[in-house]
């Protein structure tokens, strides 16, 4: 255990002090209760330290800073906080670290600069950004059951422009580029907002997937396609196979035949063979067909000449 040459019991009930840093873990706007309180109290207990045990609120400054008001002499107030700053095993980059645990259902107030040397209370309900330039007021206070003295955090002053805990980079960026809130934005998580109208279709065809050059049809069937010029900066476009239970049924129609020929014999052969030969020697010939008779005669002066023939 640390020796302090200040205990609780020697601070004065109502005695300010402030401790300047940079803020770490902190939760400000609402209670730690309820189920977030065990949850937290739970891992206290594996940490070796002790449970809070009722509902509060919490700070961590790191690079922590006593402002005393007369550096040349300390109150014993503000030699009691700064005995109680720690090194973090963890980080200790950090330097100087003060952690408090502000028992009972207030809320501290938060108060930032107006931009004319004051400050001004926020109302926004918003926590406010890790690693902002902080001071926390502390207020010593006895608890009505015991003799020691407890500290309770009243107020935390903003020392620079405000910045708020989540979302609050992109809302810096688009000011700088004249886009401007005239409220900060907050974020809306799905079923909070109530849908009104209705929602325009999705489009699936012929939908371009430009990081791979493939083109879906509207069967669902991929096919490649030229290839979209890649937009710098841009997000890489993330597809999910669909299962194969969803894919449209294949269907495979049967294709027609043409009715099986029955076997020739050979002396049907060579009956249609001489059909066909007949007909080609016929078909187109510049001196006629062959008169009438045996096929395999010799064409005798009996037979009629072929070609083209005067009579007298």
């Amino acid at each position: 255990m640390a020796n302090y040459s200040v205990t609780a019991e020697q601070l004065t009930e109502g005695a300010l002090v402030l401790v300047r840093g940079k803020l770490g873990f902190a939760r400000l706007t609402r209670l730690i209760e309820g189920d977030e309180l065990q949850a937290s109290d739970a891992r206290r207990a594996q940490n070796g330290m002790n449970p809070v045990g009722v509902p509060h609120t919490t700070a961590t400054v790191t690079g922590a800073e006593v402002i005393c008001k007369d550096p040349a002499k300390p109150t014993l107030e503000e030699r009691f906080v700064a005995e109680r700053r720690y090194a973090s095993k963890k980080r200790p980059e950090t330097g100087a670290n003060y952690s408090i645990d502000s028992k009972g259902r207030n809320l501290p107030v938060i108060a930032i600069p107006n931009g004319e040397g004051q400050v001004t209370q926020d109302t926004s309900g918003q926590e406010l950004a890790q690693g902002l330039d902080v001071t926390l007021v502390l207020r010593v206070y006895k608890p009505k059951t015991y003799n020691k003295r407890g500290l309770s955090l009243d107020q935390v002053i903003v020392n620079e422009a405000v910045k708020y805990y989540g979302g609050n980079t992109s809302t810096n960026e688009l000011a700088a580029r004249g886009i401007v809130f005239a409220a900060p934005p907050q974020a809306v998580q799905a079923g909070q907002n109530a849908p009104v109208g209705e929602a325009a279709p999705i489009d699936t065809t012929n939908a371009a997937d430009a990081g791979t050059g493939t083109v879906i049809d509207e069967n669902g069937f991929a096919f490649p396609a030229p290839a979209a010029a890649p937009v710098q900066g841009a997000q890489p476009v993330q597809v999910q196979a669909q299962p194969a239970a969803t894919a449209a049924p294949v269907v495979v129609q049967p294709v027609a035949q043409a009715p099986v020929q029955p076997a020739e014999t050979p002396e049907e052969q060579i009956a249609r063979l001489m059909r066909e030969n007949a007909a080609l020697k016929d078909a187109g010939s510049a001196i006629g067909a062959p008169a009438p008779g045996n096929p395999w005669s010799d064409n005798g002066q009996d037979a009629e000449p072929a070609g083209i023939t005067y009579r007298a």
